[in-house]
C-alpha cells in the first residue's frame, strides 16, 4: 500500500488506516479471536496506522490490541497507535486537566502494553481550558518520550492555530464523507498550512456508504447512531436514494460501495489519512482497496452529480452529541 505522513515530523503510514472502535463492539457484538484476525490482516495489507481511545468501550479497544502486541511483539515496530484521551468514564464528561490526561495517558500506555504512542489526541476539547494549555501539558508528554506527536479531535480551525503557537500539531481528527464535508471549510486547509496530518474517522459515513443496508430501527439501545438526525426514518428513507445511485456507479465501476467512498476521501488532499472502521478482517480488506482506485476527473465530477455538497437530510450529530464539538461555520 503507498504511504503518507502522519504529520510534520510524524511516520509514514498506509494510507488508509484502521478506526478501532469497532473491535469493542460499538457497531455489533464481536470476539478477542476476530479482532486478533482483523489485526493480522492490517499488516499483511499494509494498513498500519491503527486508531484507539480510552473510551472504546470503554478500555476494551485498547486491551485487546494490548494482548495482541503482546501475542505479536514484532507488530509493535510495524504499526503506529494512536489514542485519545480526556474523558472520564463514569458519569462520562469531559475533563482536560492536566493530572487527569496525565492518569488517562498512563493508563493507555498500561492496557496497550507500551512505552510510547505515536500519536496522543485530547478526545474532546474542555471549553473550561484555554488550549494554549492543554497543549502545554501534552507538550510535557512529548519530551518525557511518552507520546510522539499532538493530536485534536473534533476543534475548530482557530483552536488548532492557537495550539499550534505553543507546539507543533501532527494531526487532526474529525468526521469527512460524502455526507460530512464540514472540515473542507477550513480545517482541511489549516492542518494543509501548518503540515498536520488531517485523519478522516467515518468516511463511509458510519456504515451508510456501503453495500449492506443498514435497519436503523433495528439498532440497539446502545448504538450512538440511534440519536443521529440522519438516521431517523424520514431523513433515513430520503437519504438512500441517494445512497443507491453512489452503489449504481461504483458496482458499474467493479467497485465496493465503502472502497469507493474512502477513494474519494483519500483524494481530497495528499494530507488526509482515512481510518475506517472495522472488526472483520473481510470489511478490512474491502476498505483498504480504496488504496488502489484511481479517481478521474470524470470519476469525481460523475460522484459530485450523484452526491452534491449538501445532499445529505438531517444534522451528522444529535444536539447532546453536537455539544462536545466544536463548529465554525
Amino acid at each position: 500500500m503507498k504511504q503518507r505522513q502522519l504529520g510534520a515530523g510524524g511516520p509514514l503510514v498506509g494510507e488508509v488506516g484502521f478506526g478501532a472502535m469497532s473491535l469493542a463492539g460499538a457497531f455489533g457484538p464481536t470476539d478477542e479471536a476476530t479482532g486478533f484476525r482483523a489485526l493480522d490482516k492490517a499488516l499483511d495489507l499494509g494498513v498500519t496506522h491503527i486508531d484507539t481511545a480510552l473510551i472504546y468501550g470503554p478500555y476494551l479497544s485498547e486491551e485487546i490490541i494490548g494482548r495482541y502486541l503482546k501475542q505479536n511483539r514484532a507488530a509493535r515496530s510495524r504499526f503506529s497507535i494512536a489514542t485519545k484521551g480526556g474523558f472520564r468514564v463514569n458519569p462520562r464528561c469531559i475533563s482536560n486537566e492536566a493530572g487527569f490526561l496525565r492518569e488517562c495517558l498512563e493508563g493507555s500506555l498500561k492496557r496497550l502494553g507500551v512505552d510510547h504512542v505515536d500519536l496522543y489526541y485530547i478526545h474532546r476539547r474542555d471549553q473550561t481550558i484555554p488550549i494554549e494549555d492543554v497543549t502545554g501539558t501534552l507538550a510535557g508528554f512529548v519530551r518525557e518520550g511518552k507520546i510522539g506527536g499532538i493530536g485534536y479531535s473534533e476543534i475548530s480551525p482557530a483552536s488548532l492555530m492557537r495550539a499550534a503557537a505553543v507546539h507543533p500539531i501532527r494531526a487532526v481528527q474529525s468526521e469527512i464523507s460524502l455526507w460530512s464535508r464540514l472540515p473542507q471549510l477550513g480545517m482541511v486547509q489549516a492542518c494543509e498550512r501548518i503540515g498536520a496530518a488531517f485523519v478522516a474517522f467515518s468516511p463511509v459515513a458510519r456504515g451508510v456508504l456501503s453495500d449492506v443496508t443498514l435497519d436503523p430501527a433495528a439498532f440497539p439501545d446502545g448504538d450512538f447512531r440511534k440519536p443521529m438526525p440522519r438516521f431517523q426514518p424520514q431523513a433515513f428513507a430520503y437519504n438512500m436514494r441517494f445512497v443507491e445511485a453512489f452503489r449504481a456507479f461504483a458496482r458499474a465501476r467493479g467497485w465496493s460501495t465503502s472502497a469507493l467512498a474512502i477513494a474519494w476521501t483519500l483524494h481530497q488532499g495528499q494530507h488526509i489519512i482515512p481510518i475506517p472502521g472495522t472488526r472483520t478482517p473481510e470489511h478490512l480488506a474491502m476498505d483498504a482497496a480504496a488504496a488502489d482506485i484511481h479517481l478521474s476527473t470524470d470519476d469525481l465530477a460523475e460522484i459530485e452529480r450523484i452526491l452534491p455538497v449538501g445532499w445529505a437530510q438531517g444534522n451528522r450529530y444529535s444536539d447532546e452529541q453536537q455539544k462536545s464539538s466544536e463548529l465554525y461555520c
